[in-house]
């Protein structure tokens, strides 16, 4: 007696294969067999599903138990795997009725008394589901998540007890829909928080505008990480395919709130993270934090601690937008599409430039601290801003600045002319676009060329001047890059030249 019974996989990456799970029964000494490349986690479904299977009152048949997850080549794991096993043995065994297996999907870790318990990549599997045409079947703590996707029948269940009552017709499980979460950005930290700062306020919308990124230095406790949080908030809505995308990657990682739908990510790893920490790795490929940033905002505070290789690891997905992890046995490729903003202090003890003289680092502890800067990566920063210390009266002063809703309008307006012209923010214009849609007028290029001089910049950092001027110019509602747009943009990258 056999059964084949289908499973989707949503581990490995987005678009990720399905698994079919072949359960076969045989007369011999009683055995319980997975095969298909399981993991340890996927090997203990059999103690897991042989307990649920008693508990929830039904018969575990003492018979030889051959489970195959199929594609053999492709490596499975988690808990994802224990109800189709579960209702793959109780099939092909004859306790529940087969005939309608074919029309669900299913996925959830079963725990020992038989409940549901929630996995990761809820959203993932939905996608695929909505692909296929079945129903999917999800514990009830990734029904929220499911729902999210769009053309796939999301059941709700507690347990493999009621999914086997929904598959025997005795009591149907109910359909779900997701509650969506507000999206205005309400719930952000208020730029109007920030007292003084008004040069790099402004290059934070600026970088918002036309998501571009940013590096902030200055000594401790100026604002910088307080600036970055705020970001976020800056930025308009994600409309719904990419509010997709975003949650799908993190529902891979298994850090999606459904409560924070179609809000902008914001990750801010430790200093210390490793390169598979950020960029994603693993023996079963898993995204790492520039994938679970898409669509959002990656900062990295103390820029100059992260390890040289792990900032090295930035430079392709910055311009490519996505990040491919091969390991021996798999290969996975995920969305990085992030707009990156970090921090840094002058020197190892923060304080140089600062009035008091309290920096006492020498001239070659600066210069290697600095160093750890590749010319490469700095090249892809579109925005240098100091962010300096405030004096008594305007930290005793009340917060005076604009609130993240007013810069936000500005912001909104500048995204929809981009829109409408590129169809994408000015930061992912290519070279070619670059020349034909940000030249400047004959006092702006004149100025341009002045500064390729005196600062000795490359041809990309040329481009991202043009683009950052673009972004200024349509902040301004011109239709035209002038010589003042072009003045602030060179006025950004000085420190980079």
């Amino acid at each position: 007696m056999s059964l084949a019974l289908v499973c989707t996989r949503a581990l490995s990456g987005l678009n990720a294969p399905e698994v079919t799970v072949e359960v076969h029964i045989a007369n011999g000494l009683p055995a319980f067999n997975l095969v298909g490349l399981p993991d340890t986690e996927v090997r203990e479904a059999r103690d897991r599903v042989r307990a649920a299977i008693v508990t929830s009152r039904f018969e575990f048949p003492q018979r030889r138990i051959t489970v195959n997850l199929a594609p053999a080549d492709l490596p499975k794991e988690g808990g994802r795997f224990d109800l189709p096993i579960a209702l793959g043995i109780l099939a092909a065994s004859g306790q529940i009725n087969a005939d309608r297996l074919g029309r669900h999907e299913f996925t959830g870790e079963l725990s020992l008394n038989g409940a549901l318990r929630g996995v990761r990549g809820a959203l993932a599997v939905a996608l695929a589901a909505a692909r296929s045409g079945r129903d999917l079947v999800v514990p009830a703590d990734n029904a929220d998540e499911a729902a999210l996707a769009s053309g796939v029948r999301v059941l709700s269940a507690d347990s493999l007890l009621a999914v086997c009552a929904h598959l025997n017709g005795l009591a149907p499980l109910p359909a779900h829909t997701a509650p969506l979460a507000s999206a205005d950005g309400a719930s952000q930290p208020d730029l109007r928080d920030v007292k003084g700062q008004a040069l790099a306020r402004r290059a934070l919308e600026v970088a918002a505008a036309g998501q571009h990124s940013l590096l902030m230095f200055g000594p401790p406790g100026t604002g910088k990480s307080m600036l970055a949080q705020r970001l976020p908030g800056l930025l308009p809505p994600l409309d719904q395919a990419d509010a997709l995308e975003s949650a799908a990657v993190q529902s891979l990682d298994g850090s999606f709130d459904p409560r924070r739908w179609a809000q902008r990510p914001y990750r801010a790893p430790h200093h210390s993270a490793s390169a598979p920490a950020l960029v994603g790795g693993g023996a079963s490929p898993r995204p790492g934090e520039i994938s679970l940033a898409h669509h959002g905002v990656l900062f990295l505070d103390e820029l100059p601690e992260f390890d040289r290789r792990v900032l090295e690891a930035l430079r392709e997905p910055l311009e490519s937008g996505t990040i491919t992890v091969s390991r021996a046995r798999s290969r996975a490729e995920f969305p990085a599409r992030f707009q990156l903003v970090a921090a840094m202090n002058p020197c190892p003890c923060g304080y140089h430039g600062t009035s008091g003289g309290r920096c006492r680092c020498s001239v070659e502890q600066i210069a290697r601290y600095r160093a750890k800067l590749s010319g490469p990566l700095l090249d892809r920063m579109d925005i240098l801003i100091e962010v300096g210390s405030l004096d008594h009266a305007e930290l005793q002063a009340r917060p005076a600045g604009e609130s993240s809703a007013e810069v936000r309008a500005r912001v909104v307006l500048a995204w929809s002319r981009q829109l409408q012209r590129q169809q994408g923010p000015n930061s992912r214009l290519g070279a070619g676009r670059v020349d034909a849609l940000c030249a400047p007028d004959a006092a702006g290029g004149q100025l341009l060329a002045d500064a390729i001089k005196r600062l000795n910049l490359s041809a990309r950092a040329y481009h991202r001047i043009l683009r950052v001027a673009r972004t200024v110019a349509d902040l301004a509602g011109a239709a035209e890059v002038a010589a003042p747009h072009v003045a602030e943009a060179i006025q950004y990258r000085r420190a980079l030249g």
